[in-house]
């Protein structure tokens, strides 16, 4: 894919919302607050629940780039520094109806940070003193964010740099690629 401007994957961002089928804003945080809750009720360990809300942010991203894909009419990324805007610009918008800007690319261009000045999972939310320094609430995200890029063959590692929840101006997340995966097609033989 050619690279697309900022300006343009804006664009691109708002036609592909228009296109989903929308949920009522505060029951979609309502419920992922109340799977949070369950979550903490259900396991003993607060960094065990931190690892299902990223299984579950995963699986979500294994099925839900095809709709992005077909939704966005997007083709394929050139650089890591294009799928970081495509994910701010576009993705964001596209699923949750906020864009999030794109910074902090390392010199080799590996990596960068999301920032998510208005996380609508975070609405309603205040976090209890006890799990302040280690809930990761939003921790389904980085899970999608993983599991939409391994679909389409990058592995990534995403982790939580900043946290409005924790007292921080703003959510921000820090995606790292580690390879990128071969397609394993077998011989016709």
């Amino acid at each position: 894919m050619a690279t697309k401007k900022p300006t343009d994957l804006q664009r691109i961002g708002d036609q592909a919302f228009l296109k989903v089928e929308k949920i009522n804003a505060e029951l979609f945080t309502l419920t992922y607050g109340a799977i949070v809750g369950q979550l903490l009720k259900d396991f003993e360990s607060v960094v065990e629940v931190n690892n299902q809300l990223e299984k579950m942010g995963y699986n979500i991203g294994l099925r839900i780039i095809d709709d992005f894909l077909a939704k966005s009419s997007l083709g394929r990324c050139s650089d890591l520094k294009e799928t970081g805007d495509v994910i701010g610009k576009v993705g964001f918008k596209m699923f949750l109806g906020v864009t999030a800007s794109v910074s902090k690319y390392d010199q080799k261009k590996q990596e960068f940070n999301l920032l998510i000045e208005d996380n609508p999972l975070t609405d309603f939310v205040e976090l209890p003193e006890e799990y302040k320094e280690s809930l990761l609430y939003c921790n389904i995200l980085c899970g999608v964010i993983r599991g939409a890029l391994e679909a389409i063959q990058m592995k990534v590692e995403c982790e939580f740099v900043k946290d409005a929840l924790r007292g921080d101006d703003a959510t921000e997340i820090r995606v790292k690629l580690i390879e990128i995966m071969k397609d394993d097609i077998p011989a016709d033989g």
